[in-house]
C-alpha cells in the first residue's frame, strides 16, 4: 500500500536520509545508491511503458531488506515514491529552466577546476558512472519498447551512446576492431550537464507516442454507376470519380 503524504520531491535533509538508507540496506547486497537510484527513477519517467513500484523496487536493494515493522517499511516506501515524483518533475524541464531542487543527483567533486597535480589525476574520476549504470538498469525492464523507439528514432540511440559513454568510460570508433578511446573528466562533465535536456527531450518524445491519435475517417466512395455526390447528374463513374 502506498504511504500517505507523499512529498513531491525531497528535501535536503529527506535526501541525507535515503542516501545513508541506501548505503547500508542496498549497497552492500549489490542494490543502489544514491546516484544510480536517481539515474534508474530517471529512466522510469522517460519510459516508453509504465512500470509498477512491485516491479522496479526489487532491484533497488539487490536483496530485499527484512524492514522492522510497517512503519519502518512505509517510511521507506515514502522517500522512494518522493525521489519517483522528483525524477517525474525534473524531466518536465529543460537545463535552462530546471529548478536547483530538482537537479540530478550526481557526485561531482567539491573543485570543479582542478589544478597542479590534482589535474593529471581528474580523467581517473568516474562523474556520472553509477547514474548511467542506473538509467540502463531501467531501461532493461523494458528493453524490447526501447529497443522499438531506438530503430525508429537516431537522436535517441545517439542519447544512449553518450549515456554509454558516462556508464563505459569509453568511446568506440567506427572500426570496431579498434580499441576504444577512454574519455576524460571534462568530457563526462559536459555529459552531465547536458542530461536536464536529453531527459526533457525524452519525456517530450514519450508524451507524444503515448498519446491517442484519432483515425482519419474517410467518406465512402460512391458506386461508380451512381450520381456523382458533386451535383453534375453525372455518374460517379464520368465525373469526379473519372
Amino acid at each position: 500500500m502506498t504511504s500517505p503524504n507523499v512529498p513531491t520531491y525531497l528535501d535536503d535533509d529527506q535526501i541525507e536520509r535515503l542516501a545513508d538508507l541506501l548505503e547500508q540496506r542496498a549497497v552492500p547486497f549489490k542494490g543502489f545508491n544514491l546516484e544510480a537510484l536517481d539515474g534508474y527513477l530517471s529512466a522510469l519517467a522517460v519510459s516508453p511503458e509504465t512500470l509498477p513500484m512491485t516491479e522496479w523496487e526489487p532491484a533497488v536493494w539487490g536483496t530485499p531488506p527484512r524492514w522492522s515493522d510497517a512503519d519502518e517499511r512505509a517510511a521507506v516506501e515514502k522517500l522512494l515514491l518522493g525521489h519517483q515524483n522528483m525524477a517525474a518533475a525534473r524531466v518536465r524541464h529543460g537545463g535552462d529552466d530546471l529548478p536547483d531542487h530538482l537537479a540530478p543527483l550526481l557526485w561531482l567533486p567539491e573543485d570543479p577546476d582542478l589544478q597542479g597535480d590534482d589535474a593529471e589525476q581528474e580523467d581517473e574520476l568516474d562523474v556520472g558512472r553509477d547514474w548511467a549504470l542506473g538509467f540502463f538498469t531501467a531501461v532493461g525492464l523494458r528493453e524490447a519498447a526501447w529497443d522499438r523507439w531506438l530503430d525508429d528514432n537516431e537522436w535517441i540511440d545517439e542519447v544512449f551512446g553518450l549515456l554509454d559513454r558516462l556508464a563505459s568510460g569509453e568511446v568506440l570508433g567506427d572500426d570496431p576492431s579498434a580499441p576504444a578511446t577512454p574519455i576524460g573528466y571534462r568530457e563526462r562533465l559536459e555529459i552531465v550537464a547536458g542530461l536536464p535536456d536529453m531527459l526533457a527531450d525524452l519525456h517530450h518524445h514519450r508524451i507524444d507516442a503515448l498519446t491517442p491519435r484519432e483515425p482519419i475517417r474517410r467518406e465512402a466512395t460512391p458506386d461508380r454507376n451512381a450520381p456523382c455526390p458533386c451535383g453534375s447528374g453525372k455518374k460517379y463513374k464520368k465525373c469526379c470519380g473519372a
